[in-house]
């Protein structure tokens, strides 16, 4: 797979795989950007959850009409030095349906452990958390 990024200007990038979908990248104002764009550390984060999310939702197809929302949070946490690495990320999915902690906590777990790339990919250690229907269930 091959992604290309072409410079825009100042410090933003638009990015674009074999999709073919454009991904606008900046720097915050902090650094000189100008807020074209998402900071490439936020899209790291939302690929996280993406991933995960799609690995999730096929392993739970034949239980997804049960399924009211799906929602994604990735807190991650990084290194104060250069570079600010992710030491760590705790992703918290919220899900609304008439579906078992089991069955989610199942999908998450083959998520994470088998097909998630972008989990695989990365140094920093991943925790999750589900809220089922506004209760926080333990891992099964």
């Amino acid at each position: 797979m091959q992604v290309k990024a072409i410079w825009n200007g100042g410090r933003s990038f638009s990015a674009s795989g074999p999709s073919g979908y454009e991904m606008n990248m900046d720097a915050t104002p902090v650094y000189g950007g100008e807020g074209k764009g998402n900071t490439p550390t936020e899209m790291l984060l939302a690929s996280l959850a993406g991933c995960i999310g799609i690995d999730v939702t096929m392993i739970l197809k034949p239980h997804l009409e049960a399924i009211d929302s799906i929602e994604i949070e990735v807190d991650g946490i990084r290194k104060e030095e250069l570079p600010t690495a992710f030491t760590g990320a705790a992703v918290t999915f919220h899900v609304k349906g008439d579906i078992t902690p089991k069955k989610v906590w199942r999908a998450i777990k083959l998520g994470k452990e088998k097909y998630c790339a972008v989990s695989a990919s990365l140094k920093a250690d991943i925790t999750f958390k589900l809220v089922l229907n506004g209760i926080e269930e333990e891992p099964i």
